[in-house]
């Protein structure tokens, strides 16, 4: 059996840290007005495995005033984990409505505005291509 991978991010080097937060915000960034994705499918995309509590955690790390779009993110099955009434569940209604991602019952249709990067690529984009075997 391989040896389990460390999951908790206090074992990490700052430089491993780093590195992990860099991989996050470069995967949210790519995330469009009007789509949201759940932490899960986040991490997932970062390259990060199953490490959905660890975005939440570094995500409400985030400094005021971000250009990151934080609002964008919810937990599974589209559910709004913010508490509605604190100035941060506030603020993600507000910016996900100006976007035209409606909720219902504290949950967004994660059909209909989930997030699908392989769905949403360029199909004029170059093709990618295998490299040679020696």
């Amino acid at each position: 059996m391989p040896a389990r991978q460390p999951s908790d991010s206090a074992s990490l080097n700052s430089g491993d840290q780093q590195a992990r937060r860099d991989a996050l915000y470069l995967a949210l960034a790519q995330v469009p007005p009007g789509k949201v994705v759940t932490y899960g499918e986040l991490a997932a995309l970062a390259g990060l495995g199953r490490a959905a509590r660890w975005v939440g955690r570094t995500l409400s790390q985030l400094p005021d005033g971000t250009s990151l779009p934080w609002h964008r993110v919810v937990a599974a099955g589209g559910r709004l984990s913010l508490t509605a009434d604190s100035p941060s569940g506030v603020e993600q209604r507000t910016r996900l409505r100006v976007e035209g991602v409606l909720s219902h019952n504290g949950r967004v249709d994660i059909r209909r505005h989930g997030w699908r990067p392989l769905e949403h690529e360029h199909l004029d984009s170059a093709p990618h291509t295998q490299p040679a075997c020696t």
